[in-house]
């Protein structure tokens, strides 16, 4: 006899965000330790951790595998515990794969994202942070998106795993609950915070600004275009270019 599938709660959808990225910081050769390879310039660490404020991923997250290049020694790491990260040195960027495995109550197949281990810094402000060896960061903002989660799952989504599973801190902040016209509980962003709706409502309004910025800017390089359009006709005039012979 097959087992039933499990329930599933038709016509929801519940995302939850995270972060996913590196840090990585210049060895101190004062400080730095004998048994590191020689040709080893850095430190990083790999990780997956929650987005402020809410402090915990594993109520819904079982483990988090990370697979290094090839040239590590046990290059597939897997972290079955929070903090989920890998902290390792070396001296060259790459590629490299996270896979991210659920809890049994999801019923989910794991979610593999990639991400490039970045040891350099880039940009204009590059030459700045290589004098002061800051550490470089690089990291996303994502979200996993569970479509009609089964209801043990739901529950736990929903509560932050303090339903009674024991898996999670189960803390007031890990609750993304809202009420929908129809009195169901879906995932939302929080209000506060560094990934929030506040958060998210400020950076359209600088791209809003941003926009109006450009698009005075290209007024005005079109009127100087215009000008010197008519300024090049009137000299083509004077000296009598493009005037047909009587």
């Amino acid at each position: 006899m097959r087992a039933a599938k499990p329930s599933r709660s038709k016509g929801i959808s519940v995302y939850r965000p995270f972060i996913f990225g590196s840090v990585a910081k210049p060895l101190d050769p004062n400080t730095r330790p004998s048994t590191i390879n020689a040709d080893h310039t850095h430190q990083w660490t790999l990780y997956v951790k929650p987005c402020p404020p809410h402090p915990d991923l594993s109520y819904f997250i079982k483990k988090v595998q990370f697979k290094l290049h090839e040239t590590y020694t046990n290059s597939m790491r897997t972290i079955e515990a929070p903090p989920f990260e890998v902290t390792e040195t070396g001296w060259g960027e790459f590629e490299v794969q996270i896979k991210i495995y659920f809890v049994p109550e999801a019923n989910e197949k794991p979610q593999t994202i990639w991400h490039h281990l970045k040891l350099h810094p880039y940009g204009p402000d590059a030459e700045r942070q290589r004098e002061k060896k800051e550490p470089v960061v690089s990291e996303c903002y994502e979200e996993v998106v569970f479509n009609e989660p089964v209801e043990a799952f739901y529950e736990l989504l929903t509560t932050g795993g303090s339903g009674g599973s024991g898996r999670g801190k189960g803390s007031k902040g890990s609750k993304q609950m809202s009420v929908g016209g129809k009195g169901e509980r879906v995932a939302e962003l929080p209000f506060e915070g560094v990934y929030s709706q506040k958060e998210e409502g400020r950076e359209l309004d600088r791209l809003g600004e941003a926009i109006k910025t450009v698009d005075s800017m290209v007024k005005e390089e079109r009127k100087k275009l215009e000008e010197r359009e008519k300024m090049l006709a009137d000299l083509r005039s004077e000296d009598g270019v493009g005037v047909k012979a009587q």
